[in-house]
């Protein structure tokens, strides 16, 4: 029930029935809607400026995840840059000492990268596809980062063993042949002496009188000495390391034993014909990975040209072998 509101009228002198204007009511109602706008834009300007409407907060965040980013890839490109210059430095040892050559700078690399980084900026990508991107790309270089320093990492062990890689790379004949015309036999296939069939012939055979000193052809540890009855006779084999092995058949007799360091030029045994032989030679054969090559490509230490060209025509011809 609406309350009814009574005033003293002093110049009536009696209570009267207060009445409000329709101007009054007006002006009333325009002021308390004015204060609440007003309270409500102050409470608008607080929240915002304290809380945030959602769409910042969802900037903001995306701003915080960006920051991150960024900070996270340029500590990656400080530390990948620091990796780069020790990777140039040991390309550029690598590259004068071994194939004395310049490399191709590191800088181009980068500059290629700063490239793409512009184009990207150029298509206007947005942010986080531009991280991305970035991303993307500083993967790829760790791989080849890390591929690159495997590899120089094996390069550099080859050339610390370089010298003994060459020590242990079979270089000489078995037997002195100043002369070149103790080549009996060589290396494929050729008519067997006792079976009088054509069969393969894994090595050359070296004809000598018997007690003529045999040498050994590379650093090595010896693996074999003596007869196993498998044809060679007194034999000798060396695993020579790197993947070479080396074989001495026939012999009259064995000098060294089973697990004796050898070096290059050492007498390990003396021509004879023991085993399956029909004279006195040295059968020699040069295995790589368990596989027998050629030996005829290893006598580089002492031959010329010219030498290595007679030898060669001599080990080609198709004839006898001794075993």
């Amino acid at each position: 029930m609406k309350k009814i509101k009574y005033y003293y009228n002093t110049n009536t002198l009696r209570y009267e029935k207060l009445e409000t204007p329709l101007r009054v009511k007006l002006l009333r109602v325009f002021g308390f809607i004015a204060a609440a706008l007003v309270t409500a834009g102050i409470i608008s300007y607080l929240a915002f400026q304290f809380i945030g409407s959602p769409k910042e907060k969802i900037l903001q965040q995306q701003n915080e995840n960006l920051r991150d980013n960024y900070h996270e890839l340029k500590d990656r490109i400080e530390a990948m840059q620091q990796q780069m210059q020790e990777l140039e430095k040991r390309d550029n040892n690598v590259y004068r000492a071994i194939f004395e050559a310049s490399p191709i700078p590191d800088s181009a690399r980068a500059k290629a990268m700063e490239n793409k980084i512009e184009m990207a900026t150029i298509l206007k990508l947005k942010d986080n596809q531009l991280v991305g991107a970035i991303t993307a790309t500083l993967n790829n270089i760790d791989s080849r980062i890390a591929a690159q320093k495997k590899s120089y990492t094996e390069v550099e062990e080859l050339v610390k063993n370089k010298e003994q890689l060459l020590s242990h790379t079979p270089a000489i004949q078995p037997v002195s042949n100043k002369d070149l015309n103790r080549i009996a036999s060589g290396f494929g296939y050729r008519i067997d002496p006792v079976y009088k069939t054509t069969k393969f012939h894994a090595g050359l055979d070296f004809s000598a009188p018997q007690g003529t000193p045999i040498y050994a052809t590379a650093d090595g540890n010896v693996t074999t000495a003596g007869n196993t009855g498998n044809g060679y006779g007194n034999h000798v084999i060396i695993n020579n390391g790197f993947g070479y092995e080396t074989l001495f058949g026939h012999m009259v007799r064995v000098k060294v034993r089973n697990g004796q360091a050898v070096k290059r030029g050492e007498v390990i045994g003396w021509v004879g014909s023991t085993g399956k032989s029909t004279g006195p030679h040295c059968h020699y054969e040069v295995h790589k990975n368990g596989e027998k090559i050629n030996p005829i490509y290893f006598f580089f230490n002492d031959l010329s040209p010219e030498q290595f060209d007679q030898i060669l025509k001599k080990a080609a011809a198709s004839n006898q072998s001794f075993d």
